[in-house]
């Protein structure tokens, strides 16, 4: 009982608590969420990026996620297209509703969770944490390939619903978290503590701001959103697919590459996080489908405080360490 208030207070109440704030502004007041969502994709999900990626040391097991983390997004928007293509949706729903499935809450969501549950919660192992370093490192690759690939791939296909491919081509080349993995990643060959510079204090100020900014954004695009009263069968269906059939094809996954205790728990539960917050948002920039995508985010952050529950109570049991 303690695991499971754990999880819902310091995790998932925070979250809905910046949502209804963003939804009760907005409802109040005029909040232009154009503006937020530049501020979203070109200053706090880069410096989110960078800043966790600089930090994290990558080893066999980073590796070995990285790869499992990118077979992960091929099989979920394999699964995306094979649901749309059988409920015969139009192209720029099947891809509102690929987005929806592939690309879910890594960061916002998945790394305060993996902290909790690996040093105060279910696998702390008496309240130390052992494992805690491994299980972060493993969750940053998770973070690395959705941010990149909803960043580019998702803002690709999601404009291409609307616009010349040419042009959401170039949308992704104007895109700073492009530019901001390799970066990161040649920084930390040059031997030179970036964390001791001033630059380190704008980064950090700037990735701590991503989580409420982009939970209010949401908030504010739920209250803007007509049909949120009247959930849709397609939204139901990518809550399924994003909560219940996304783990059991990470389960196969894990078990064909023969991964096993904190890397293998760590990829179970963070493919268990609702959708990204980031695919409302870019449905909201690109027009496309912007309410069933908001849809979809908030009942998948709903219903992940019961799944997450039962998600992290099996990957102790499948996985022991």
């Amino acid at each position: 009982m303690t695991v499971v208030l754990a999880i819902f207070v310091q995790n998932i109440l925070p979250i809905f608590v910046l949502i209804s704030l963003g939804f009760g502004l907005s409802r109040r007041f005029p909040v232009d969420i154009a503006t937020l969502t530049k501020f979203n994709f070109y200053l706090f999900v880069p410096s989110f990026t960078f800043v966790n990626l600089y930090q994290t040391a990558i080893g066999v097991d980073s590796l070995k996620a990285l790869a499992i983390a990118l077979l992960i997004l091929v099989a979920n928007l394999g699964l995306g297209w094979l649901l749309a293509y059988l409920r015969h949706l139009s192209s720029g729903m099947t891809i509102a509703f690929q987005n929806s499935i592939a690309y879910y809450n890594s960061g916002n969501i998945g790394i305060p969770l993996i902290t909790l549950v690996y040093s105060t919660g279910a696998l702390s192992r008496g309240g130390s944490n052992p494992y805690l370093d491994v299980a972060l490192a493993t969750q940053v690759m998770v973070l690395l390939v959705q941010n990149l690939s909803i960043n580019t791939l998702g803002f690709f296909s999601a404009g291409s619903a609307n616009r010349h491919w040419r042009d959401s081509l170039q949308s992704i080349f104007r895109m700073p978290t492009v530019y901001t993995v390799p970066l990161a990643l040649l920084l930390k060959l040059v031997p030179l503590d970036l964390a001791q510079t001033p630059i380190w204090v704008v980064l950090t100020y700037l990735k701590n701001a991503l989580v409420p900014i982009a939970l209010l954004t949401l908030g504010v695009q739920l209250a803007r959103t007509r049909k949120l009263h009247r959930i849709s069968g397609d939204a139901w269906l990518a809550t399924f697919s994003r909560l219940v059939l996304g783990p059991a094809l990470v389960l196969g996954l894990i078990h064909l590459f023969r991964l096993s205790g904190v890397v293998a728990q760590t990829l179970f539960i963070s493919t268990a996080v609702p959708t990204a917050v980031n695919s409302a948002l870019i449905a909201v920039e690109c027009k496309n489908h912007p309410d069933f995508a908001a849809q979809v985010v908030m009942i998948t952050t709903l219903l992940s405080a019961l799944t997450l529950i039962a998600v992290i109570f099996a990957a102790q049991m499948l996985f022991p360490v």
